[in-house]
């Protein structure tokens, strides 16, 4: 018993010695919370820009703090022959260590993405302080404009963007590419990555001078960039990249404007919430076919028809299933003919539904995805019209 005890206390006054290894001060760290990636002035070089929170002036006053500079944010850049050299080049000007681990977002310029990725994505997938969900982008703009633009009611750009992207499911006009599924698409055979697109948008009005209706430059979530391998083929338009989150991505709801049938100048606004989406494969004569099925149940919430909704229902359904085919069939058109790339996860359907048949096309599957014959079948059924009360007023 006595041994016990003595070895109970040798245990406790060790426990009371102890402190917390590999600690780090916040003011020792410069904490990341967004990167731009860009081609440098060298051929071959990296231009890299981080957005930097300073944590005295981020916490959402709305005037600074005492000893504060009132600026939530710090930005700067500098080049490398690779990204580590980039961020080793930083230590020049900034003093204290670059730290991931709250890093938000991740914008790559356009001639960036076309030059080759594979280097951000070995980079950033080695880092282990990077978090895989962090959000990736495509930009026209610059790189560093975009993660310094403060945007939305947030202080820290970089979180605006976050908030942005989850509400991506409800806007449905970009994919909710990360880390996590862009690294799963590259190593991938059977698919392709496409990464959202952010721009630049005057859209923001100055409270000092709202007469200049957009005189503030906000990033706009809307689009994507699509890919072959690691390299960037081309942009999808907002257009195609509603059809394309069908295939990506389940989503809650969405809105759909259409003309009035019996007014052309008039519209129906339209929001659904109830998506079924199913891609049936087939393999004839050696050649992949999809079959794709969309069955959509919509609420009218808008309705400037001058008629009421009960006397135009199956007109106004037509009206929809069109316009759903045709965001549906301007992507495929797009993936097949124009960039023969697979970003629409056909291949995964593919080979799960014919393992062996994929033995035989996997090693050429962008070339049978270019061949393969898609059929797009759509039923949207109105659930619900305006109010009656509403509708008896019109007539």
């Amino acid at each position: 018993m006595r041994r016990l005890l003595c070895l109970l206390l040798a245990i406790l006054l060790l426990l009371l010695t102890t402190s917390c290894y590999g600690l780090r001060q916040i003011n020792e760290l410069a904490i990341v919370t967004a990167v731009g990636l860009d081609v440098g002035k060298e051929p071959g070089s990296v231009k890299l820009s981080v957005q930097i929170i300073r944590p005295a002036d981020a916490r959402g006053q709305t005037g600074a703090p005492s000893g504060g500079t009132g600026e939530p944010i710090y930005s700067v850049s500098a080049e490398g022959k690779s990204i580590f050299e980039a961020i080793r080049n930083l230590g020049h000007f900034t003093s204290r260590r670059v730290y991931w681990a709250h890093n938000f977002l991740i914008v790559m310029h356009e001639s960036y993405a076309r030059r080759g990725i594979a280097d951000m994505i070995d980079f950033f997938t080695r880092n282990h302080e990077l978090r895989m969900n962090t959000w990736v982008t495509v930009t026209p703009d610059s790189p560093s404009e975009v993660i310094s633009t403060i945007t939305g009611l947030e202080v820290v750009p970089g979180e605006a963007v976050d908030r942005l992207f989850r509400n991506v499911q409800i806007v449905g006009l970009a994919p909710a590419s990360n880390m996590m599924n862009l690294e799963e698409a590259y190593l991938s055979r059977s698919v392709e990555p496409v990464i959202a697109q952010v721009r630049l948008v005057p859209r923001g009005i100055s409270n000092k001078k709202p007469e200049q209706h957009g005189s503030i430059k906000q990033v706009d979530l809307e689009g994507a960039a699509a890919f072959i391998n690691d390299k960037m083929v081309g942009w999808l338009s907002p257009k195609e990249t509603k059809g394309l989150m069908f295939f990506l991505q389940k989503l809650e709801s969405g809105i759909e404007v259409v003309p009035c049938p019996n007014n052309q100048d008039k519209i129906v606004t339209m929001e659904f919430k109830d998506i079924a989406f199913k891609v049936k494969p087939s393999y004839t004569d050696k050649l992949p076919s999809f079959l794709i099925r969309l069955m959509i149940k919509a609420d009218v919430v808008e309705n400037n028809c001058g008629a009421p909704m009960t006397d135009l229902r199956e007109e106004t359904e037509d009206a929809l299933e069109a316009k759903l085919s045709s965001e549906i069939q301007s992507v495929l058109t797009k993936a097949q003919q124009h960039y023969h790339s697979d970003f629409l996860k056909l291949g995964d359907v593919f080979r799960n539904k014919f393992p062996m048949e994929w033995k035989l096309l996997g090693s050429e599957w962008g070339t049978a995805f270019s061949k393969a014959q898609t059929t797009v079948e759509i039923k949207t059924t109105i659930k619900s019209t305006v109010l009656k009360a509403a509708e008896q007023g019109v007539k």
